[in-house]
């Protein structure tokens, strides 16, 4: 038995094989959208900038 596939994220239309996993470009352009607005974030404190200096030397 194999499971229905998944709706495209953002507007719950089926999924495009050429897009996946949204069903059009304009669904992947929102979603990156948000995560340039900071709707969407990685949980956990915000990054020491001095650490990540450090990380990279």
């Amino acid at each position: 038995m194999t499971a229905a596939p998944r709706p495209c994220p953002i507007c719950k239309k089926p999924r495009s094989e050429a897009h996946a996993p949204f069903c059009s470009t304009r669904c992947k352009d929102r979603d990156l959208a948000r995560w340039f607005n900071d709707t969407y974030a990685v949980p956990g404190p915000p990054a020491d900038p001095e650490d990540i200096d450090r990380t990279l030397d």
